[in-house]
């Protein structure tokens, strides 16, 4: 029986395209992943700066608290990721290395290359003229050249020896919507799409969506309401995502992404499309207090990122933000997310983890 399944499972992949066989050879090509225990993460920050005292102190805290991974960002150095791999490792912590992907604040070889950068509806390069935030310098999925850049990053990242997985954040355009409990910081009102936040118009974006649909998505007069160039920019990502996965297995490590509440709402706010994307697991950035929401929401962004992704093998760990929580809201949050069939949470961030926090965590984690 299982002679017979195998032999049919060659069988759809000649059909389909697949090279099983090729695959099945390749040492650096992940194994199915087993069903895992629950994953209890944090995302930190760790440069140059940053002494080993202290990010030890940090994974040892972490460790007795019940934690099992960090999602660590060193700015994208894979020397500094090889430097706090062993020490994680040694504390038991598997690590993700986490990345700023379309987002690249400062990068040096993308600032070399202006013509990388997105534009918005109004005309105006992310390289020069910065939406929101002046760290928002965003390249464009559809520039062959720009793509590369972030690849050859993830290249870097996932040849660090014990790196559990590559992560992927901002792997997105710049938000079209901020969430609702955002939008006074910034005195702003966004009740549509506004031009100066809509990205990306660039000469290569406007070419191709022209050759395949035969109009210029700048001469549009609703833009919002034009369903193909909503859906190429969703597949610009998600073909960015696609080939990251790809670097990341061919050097043996999975493919990670923090992203926006569920596909829907990722979509509408940001073009990110998550469930279609090639991905092994996903952290849903579930911050209720940015959208106004209870704790409660937690509870339901991470049900429905679940059921749409149940065609797919993607896990879901849900990502909450710790500033927005009191100790005593732990457990409920911990669990609700648990009963819902994620597969962990992860807090951002490690340093705003009181010791009360942890000792919440700790307790809970006992008790499942």
């Amino acid at each position: 029986m299982e002679n017979g399944s195998f032999y049919k499972k060659i069988i759809k992949s000649l059909l389909w395209g697949i090279p099983l066989l090729f695959l099945a050879c390749q040492t650096d090509t992940p194994l199915p992943q087993e069903p895992s225990t629950f994953k209890v993460g944090a995302w930190i920050t760790i440069n140059a700066k940053t002494s080993q005292e202290k990010y030890t102190e940090t994974f040892a805290r972490l460790k007795e608290a019940g934690f099992n991974e960090v999602l660590v960002n060193t700015g994208t150095n894979p020397e500094i990721l090889a430097e706090v791999t062993p020490v994680a490792k040694a504390h038991g912590l598997d690590v993700h290395a986490w990345m700023f992907t379309m987002n690249r604040p400062g990068d040096p070889v993308a600032l070399e290359h202006p013509e990388w950068y997105t534009v918005s509806r109004e005309g105006n390069s992310c390289y020069d003229t910065r939406p929101y935030v002046n760290y928002y310098q965003w390249l464009c999925p559809s520039r062959s050249d720009a793509v590369e850049h972030i690849l050859s990053l993830v290249d870097g990242l996932a040849g660090v020896p014990d790196v559990s997985s590559v992560h992927l954040d901002y792997i997105r355009f710049v938000d079209i919507f901020l969430p609702i409990g955002l939008l006074p910081k910034y005195d702003l009102v966004q009740n549509e799409e506004l031009p100066e936040f809509d990205f990306c118009y660039c000469q290569v974006c406007r070419d191709s969506y022209k050759a395949v649909h035969h109009r210029d998505p700048m001469e549009l007069e609703h833009p919002e309401l034009d369903v193909e160039w909503r859906q190429f920019r969703l597949n610009a990502i998600r073909n960015v995502v696609n080939q990251a996965y790809q670097r990341a297995h061919q050097k043996g490590k999975i493919l990670t992404a923090a992203v926006f509440p569920y596909p829907t709402m990722a979509a509408n706010m940001v073009r990110q499309r998550w469930d279609k994307w090639d991905v092994d697991r996903v952290y849903p950035m579930l911050y209720h207090n940015f959208y106004n929401e209870s704790i409660d929401w937690i509870g339901f962004a991470t049900g429905q990122g679940l059921t749409d992704l149940q065609a797919k093998t993607t896990e879901l760990s849900s990502g909450v933000y710790v500033p927005s929580l009191s100790p005593e809201e732990i457990p409920d949050v911990i669990r609700m997310v648990k009963d819902q069939g994620a597969a962990g949470i992860t807090f951002f961030d490690a340093n705003s983890l009181k010791a009360e926090h942890l000792e919440q965590i700790k307790k809970t984690l006992s008790e499942l």
